[in-house]
Formats: C-alpha cells, sequence, structure tokens
C-alpha cells in the first residue's frame, strides 16, 4: 500500500549527537579511565577519533631530545585524536588522563560515515575544528609575541574556563606547575615566582585550592596590569601546587 504524500518520512530519523556520543554501538564505544593512565602514545597507529564525556586529558608531544611541551588541556564535550580522518597514519602525540575520565572510542571507519550521513552531527563537529584551529592560532601568536608571565596567565584562564561561560567553572583535575611550566613554555622556577606575583597582587589566591579572580584578565590584556574592581566572579580549583 503506497504511503500518503503528505505523511512524513520515517526511514531516517536525524541523528542526536549527544546521545551517539554518550551510548555504545557499532565501531563506538565508552570507556572509563583512571587518573595518569596513557589513552594513545605517539607513534601509535592513528586508527580512531575520542570523545571527553567526563574529566580532563592532556596532549604532550615528546621530541627527540626527551623535551615535552603541553599542547592542550581538554575537558568534557571536546574531541582529541581526530588528525587521523586527514589521512595521518601515527600519533604526533600521546594523550593521558589527568583525572577519571569517561571517553568515547570511535573508529575511524565509524567517525567517516557518520559525518558523510548525518548532517547535525557533520555541523558540530565542524564547529569544534574551527574552534580547534583558532584556539591553536591564538595560542601559536601567544608563544611568538607574548611574555612568559602573560602566557601563564592566559594558561590560567583557560584553565579557569573564562570566556566559555557566563561563569567559569571548577576544574577538577589537578595541575602542577611542572605541567603548567610545559604549557608556558618556561621553567618550574619562572612559573613559581609569577603565581607568587598573581597572589600578591590579589589575582589568585591559594590556601590548598587555587581561585583564580577575574582581574586576572588585566596581565593578559595591558602591558601594566591593575587590579580590577570588579572581582565577583571566581574560578575555583585544586591543583597541586609545588
Amino acid at each position: 500500500m503506497a504511503k500518503p504524500p503528505d505523511a512524513p518520512d520515517t526511514k531516517h530519523m536525524p541523528l542526536d549527537p549527544v546521545a551517539f556520543l554518550k551510548t555504545t554501538g557499532v565501531g563506538h564505544n565508552v570507556n572509563k579511565y583512571v587518573k595518569n593512565l596513557t589513552v594513545f602514545s605517539q607513534g601509535d597507529a592513528s586508527d580512531a577519533v575520542f570523545y571527553i564525556i567526563k574529566g580532563k586529558v592532556k596532549i604532550v608531544v615528546l621530541s627527540e631530545q626527551g623535551k615535552e611541551a603541553v599542547i592542550a588541556i581538554l575537558g568534557p564535550d571536546e574531541f582529541f585524536g581526530e588528525a587521523c580522518l586527514t589521512g595521518q597514519e601515527r600519533r604526533l602525540s600521546t594523550a593521558s588522563t589527568m583525572s577519571e575520565c569517561e571517553i568515547m572510542w570511535i573508529s575511524k571507519p565509524a567517525m567517516l560515515a557518520v559525518l558523510h550521513k548525518e548532517p547535525t552531527f557533520s555541523e558540530m563537529f565542524v564547529a569544534h575544528v574551527l574552534a580547534r584551529t583558532i584556539r591553536v592560532e591564538a595560542d601559536l601568536v601567544d608563544q611568538l609575541f607574548n611574555s612568559s608571565e602573560k602566557r601563564l596567565a592566559r594558561a590560567l584562564l583557560l584553565l579557569a574556563n573564562f570566556g566559555h561561560d557566563s561563569e567559569p567553572k571548577k576544574v577538577i583535575a589537578k595541575v602542577s606547575q611542572e605541567t603548567l611550566a610545559e604549557m608556558v613554555g618556561t621553567t618550574r622556577s619562572r612559573v613559581s615566582y609569577f603565581m607568587n606575583k598573581f597572589r600578591k597582587m590579589g589575582f589568585i589566591d591559594y590556601n590548598g585550592h587555587l581561585e583564580i579572580h577575574n582581574s586576572l584578565l588585566n596581565v593578559v590584556l595591558h602591558e601594566q596590569p591593575h587590579i580590577s574592581g570588579d572581582e565577583s566572579k571566581t574560578a575555583k580549583f585544586a591543583p597541586k601546587i609545588d
């Protein structure tokens, strides 16, 4: 019997990206990770994309001389490992957990299939790629033109999620001064010096936990920082202060 001409086509319902990224299916499943566990290592086969449901993941590059650089710290609702979609055969970085995590693993064939078939998912993923590209460009400008003090201030603000929500979020993962130094591209002693300076100027407070005040933005925005009168918004997280 023929379908009435105005009846809706129910052969293919639009995919809900949020539901897809949190449920197990063919070519994709959710895995739980403990803290300090390697998700993939530099040099591993690049054959899957990962999506963070819960927790924090650190992306690190290791040079031939053994020097490490933290190129990203990622949190919930962010993808990583997506370079496999461009034909990259080996991982160029190492991804490891900074806290307990729930991460969706999506095989390369499954990811390509859903991108091809599902416009809503494709739009979400393209938005992610564009945001990541903008972030990488900003990081490059930061490294080329800004002082280590300003780079540290920016890194702390990004960890506290300033600029992404109306209120900054609590960063659960502990971030050591050594990790901050790797992110900024300076020494641990310089990080310690600037952290103490920021505290004395009222930009941050820490006593077992670290509070980042939005007045820290002055270090990024001005050559001569000053304390802002509005410190109503703070971000609290508990990094390890060495």
